[in-house]
């Protein structure tokens, strides 16, 4: 029955998370929502919402609806059931509940979000095939849109190459949108899956697809874009990865192509440069395996510790080493590996890490893109 008030919480796609959030935070859980009286939910809600609301009590009814989605082998997920994707649990303003037809990315492999322009040229086309055929060839999942352009044509090398690829969709799962990509949708529910935060039968709105592509990067541990206009929504899913942690590449273009211009101006900012699918692909792993040492030993040094310590005992007993180990730090970024090679041998890669850490925690070092280093600025 919890399932059943779960889901018709989420079957209001104009309710928003937020709203969803604020209701279950004021009412305990969503069958209370549902038993609430009128006047309650409406000092919570916009008029529209409020009215929203107050319409699908009337009308959804709760056992057939959410048998429909059973016999279409949609599954529905929120965000306390363990299936939900890890990677999104993490994300600021988490979705409460996501629908799910196939599979669910692996936790455990890498998976790498690939957008760009709809209007591609047949040098990003290229690039798109190339990439999206080198990552299924390295076991490694794709994410996207299954939009025209550059999102469906990398999802379409990564299934022909045998990978698995998952699209995210702004519109209800059941919909396959664009329709022109039907035999890429069909193949991702052979080969991978199909997303969506907003319930089955949701037609596309334009106003659906900006909250859709924070669930393309929050399922992906880096995003890389290919062809973007300097004004793209391409560029909105690049700040929205940036606010999640996500690294972030750029394929570089001609100066004077307008479809280059968002790429060369994120590369300009600090984007990471993609050269080559390979070369991306070693590093990519490079970076994500420095990032998952660093976040083990941060909680092997912090797990016991209160949260309104300063420091830690075990950085405690290191901090003559972490101070001397600041002056090896420069105002620009160092990998590990170059701090490495500038301390005697004896010097471990995890002790290293571990001084930076606490270098880190007491705010004299900032940790920018994965395992790079840098001294803080005075």
């Amino acid at each position: 029955m919890d399932k059943i008030y779960e889901y018709w919480l989420c079957s209001m796609p104009d309710l928003g998370n937020k709203s969803i959030t604020r209701l279950l935070k004021s009412f305990g859980s969503p069958r209370a929502v549902y038993e609430a009286k009128e006047d309650d939910f409406r000092l919570l809600l916009t008029e529209r919402q409020a009215e929203i609301v107050k319409v699908s009590r009337n009308e959804f009814d709760l056992h057939k609806e959410y048998g429909n989605i059973k016999d279409k082998n949609i599954h529905f997920l929120t965000i306390e059931e363990k299936d939900y994707p890890g990677r999104l649990k993490l994300i600021p303003d988490a979705p409460y509940g996501v629908f799910v037809k196939g599979m669910l990315p692996e936790e455990e492999q890498i998976s790498v979000a690939v957008i760009g322009a709809r209007d591609c040229s047949e040098y990003g086309r290229y690039i798109a095939q190339e990439l999206g055929r080198e990552l299924a060839e390295n076991k490694i999942q794709v994410i996207s849109g299954l939009a025209r352009g550059i999102d469906g044509i990398s999802q379409d090398a990564a299934l022909r190459a045998g990978g698995t690829s998952f699209g995210v969709l702004g519109c209800g799962v059941d919909i396959c949108y664009p329709s022109q990509n039907r035999q890429i949708y069909e193949a991702l529910l052979e080969q991978g899956g199909l997303l969506s935060i907003y319930p089955p039968g949701t037609k596309p709105q334009p106003y659906y697809f900006p909250p859709r592509n924070r669930i393309v990067s929050g399922l992906a541990d880096a995003v890389v874009v290919i062809e973007a206009r300097q004004k793209s929504g391409t560029l909105i899913t690049v700040d929205m990865a940036l606010e999640q942690g996500r690294e972030v590449y750029a394929v570089p273009g001609r100066i004077t192509d307008r479809l280059s211009d968002g790429c060369n101006k994120l590369i300009n900012q600090g984007a990471g440069v993609l050269l080559s699918p390979k070369d991306f692909i070693a590093e990519i792993k490079m970076l994500l395996s420095e990032k998952q040492l660093f976040s083990h030993t941060l909680n092997e040094l912090t797990k016991n510790v209160p949260h309104t310590s300063p420091l830690t005992a075990a950085a405690a007993d290191i901090q003559d080493e972490a101070d001397l180990l600041l002056t090896y730090l420069d105002f620009y970024p160092q990998s590990i590996e170059e701090i490495k090679s500038k301390l005697p041998q004896e010097y471990t890669y995890t002790q290293i890490l571990s001084l930076l850490i606490q270098l880190s925690i007491n705010g004299k070092a900032v940790q920018v893109s994965g395992g790079h280093f840098l001294k803080r600025q005075p």
